[in-house]
């Protein structure tokens, strides 16, 4: 059965993984065979950040110096999708717990990035997030 979020949603973008050491996550994640393909700073938070890549898998690492370093302490999954503005409507429309009461800008990649993120059934964040 189809959902209106699927005709928005075109598959899993990243992965965010906080830590509290860049230098050696992404070590770690280069062994694994990963490749850096974007370091930057997301000035508003005061954290570097890195987009790890290998295939179709892209992982966000930020160091927010506040992970929490036990297992199950991934972040959050970004879920890709085509128009933002509708997929921000379509989840308030739902009542999904949102955790931004609107969407947000981030100069990542290109030309930006444009997400929103709520709160899943069992507390964990899911991101809405459209590549500009």
């Amino acid at each position: 059965m189809e959902t209106k979020f699927q005709t928005l949603i075109t598959g899993l973008q990243h992965i965010g993984i906080p830590t509290n050491d860049m230098e050696k996550t992404a070590a770690f994640y280069r062994l694994l065979g990963f490749e850096a393909v974007l370091q930057t700073v997301n000035r508003a938070a005061d954290e570097k950040v890195t987009f790890l890549r290998m295939g179709d898998i892209t992982l966000e690492v930020y160091e927010n110096k506040n992970a929490a370093m036990v297992p199950g302490a991934l972040d959050h999954i970004a879920l890709n999708v085509t128009d933002i503005e509708k997929a921000f409507q379509m989840a308030k429309e739902e009542g999904f717990s949102m955790l931004d009461t609107q969407i947000q800008f981030l100069p990542f990649w290109e030309h930006g990035v444009k997400f929103f993120t709520v709160l899943g059934p069992n507390e964990e964040k899911v991101e809405f997030s459209q590549y500009l």
